[in-house]
């Protein structure tokens, strides 16, 4: 009840610029080019967490940018998530991008399947009290700006919090990875979804980085079992002499977010390839090897990073 009826406040009401306060408006052209005017950068906290994913920002935290985060968070400005999502779409292509370039390939343009925005969850206790998940918001308008461009995107909304964390302001970066070590996991079930596309991990900030860190370690392990799991069923497939086929899988439970609404519960078709030739045997002997493929990327974009991640451009 509270979610809807922000919405239909901040369709009513007369608004003021989330991020100067400037009346009449939801994001002035000035404040809306400090989001998402310049080309998004690759960013790095130092420290950097071992296991942490390359990240893009679409801007610098600071002034107005902070200001429109802040209003979309705490405020429950809900207007906001639109701009917000346009900005990190734009992190997310040149993240995608730098990746696929990178790894030897001709850039994301000839990837195969849709990319995979998984959003970090906000702790349950922060949803309860804002009345909604703004990295989860910002990620659905960034993916419905993603399929406006061109690009095929989804929100697959599969990390749950298994245990409490402890309020993350305050903690120096040490403390917070050590908050957040093993906090996460995925949904039952949706571990095989994650290599049907591209996944990118997506939040509204980085400081530190244990919250991407953390997301990205569930994701790997995950996918690292679904994996084992494809590899003992494509070598119970070997023994019965099926190779070369491919196969749709059913996988219930799981949270996938399509243009305008959420569908949970619901079940969603994947694709998984069976090894074409036996003999490929892996460490034990027999059985075939399932090895991932270019699907498997992940990296990580977010609207803004503190900025001294920007000052940071290593190698």
């Amino acid at each position: 009840m509270r979610g809807w009826w922000r919405d239909l406040t901040d369709l009513v009401l007369p608004a003021e610029c989330g991020g100067c306060g400037r009346a009449r408006t939801v994001l002035c052209p000035e404040c809306r080019r400090a989001l998402s005017g310049a080309v998004p950068r690759r960013v790095r906290p130092v420290p950097e967490p071992p296991g942490l994913p390359a990240v893009h920002a679409a801007a610098r935290y600071g002034d107005e940018v902070r200001a429109v985060l802040l209003a979309h968070k705490e405020r429950g400005v809900l207007a906001l998530a639109g701009p917000l999502g346009v900005a990190l779409a734009g992190a997310v292509r040149v993240g995608l991008e730098e990746a696929w370039t990178g790894a030897g390939g001709a850039g994301f343009a000839g990837a195969r399947g849709p990319v995979l925005l998984v959003p970090v969850p906000s702790a349950r206790r922060a949803v309860r009290a804002r009345g909604h998940d703004p990295a989860r918001r910002i990620a659905l308008a960034a993916a419905g700006e993603l399929r406006r461009t061109g690009t095929p995107a989804r929100v697959l909304a599969v990390l749950r919090q298994r245990r409490a964390v402890a309020d993350q302001s305050g903690l120096g970066a040490r403390r917070r990875l050590d908050n957040l070590a093993g906090a996460l996991a995925v949904a039952p079930g949706a571990d095989r979804l994650l290599g049907s596309g591209q996944v990118v991990l997506v939040d509204d900030l980085m400081t530190t980085g244990a919250s991407l860190t953390e997301a990205a370690r569930a994701v790997r392990a995950a996918r690292t079992e679904a994996i084992v799991d494809r590899g003992e069923r494509a070598e119970s497939s070997a023994v019965r002499g099926t190779y070369g086929s491919v196969r749709t899988a059913v996988y219930p439970s799981v949270v996938w977010e399509g243009r305008e609404e959420q569908k949970s519960g619901e079940a969603a078709d994947a694709t998984v390839r069976e090894p074409e030739a036996p003999g490929m045997a892996g460490p034990g002997g027999g059985g075939a090897v399932v090895r991932e493929d270019a699907r498997e990327v992940i990296c990580a974009a977010v609207v803004a990073a503190s900025p001294d991640p920007f000052q940071i451009n290593r190698n």
